[in-house]
């Protein structure tokens, strides 16, 4: 049986922390406190039927390779809910992954406070991590960049 982080299941899901815990609690949703770390770990096959977009088994180990921590991981399935339109947990996913100085995260980031796509618009904070993203080399962040210097 896998299991997975209970954050990993919100945004799998849409659900907030406290209706998963309400349904843990209810016993529609089967967790394991021994986690990694004293996390909740939240049993997938119990929310298998309510998760918000289609998971092929490729996305499945993404998704548990991700919930270990790895940044690339994080990123790709990022990318994964920002192409279902699933703003918030694409958000979720890039801020992780950005956290650990991915930098194609970074950028993703940086583009979705610019746009206002599943967080509020804030020109600052686009402008932080799509800096960010430049100074450690990522070519369209550095690219953009330097074009604000220019006007």
């Amino acid at each position: 049986m896998q299991h997975i982080s209970l954050q990993a299941a919100s945004t799998l899901t849409e659900w907030s922390e406290r209706t998963i815990r309400r349904r843990i609690a209810d016993g529609s949703v089967k967790c394991s406190d021994n986690g990694a770390n004293y996390k909740t770990m939240i049993c997938f096959d119990s929310i298998k039927q309510d998760i918000c977009i289609a998971l092929e088994a490729d996305d499945i180990e993404l998704l548990k390779t991700a919930d270990s921590g790895d940044a690339k991981a994080q990123n790709d399935l990022a990318l994964l809910f920002l192409e279902k339109n699933k703003l918030k947990s694409a958000v979720y996913w890039l801020e992780l992954s950005a956290k650990q100085n991915f930098t194609d995260a970074m950028h993703l980031l940086g583009r979705c406070y610019l746009e206002g796509n599943g967080l509020p618009k804030d020109d600052s904070l686009a402008i932080m991590w799509i800096a960010k993203a430049a100074s450690l080399g990522h070519s369209i962040a550095l690219t953009q960049i330097q074009s604000m210097r220019l006007t």
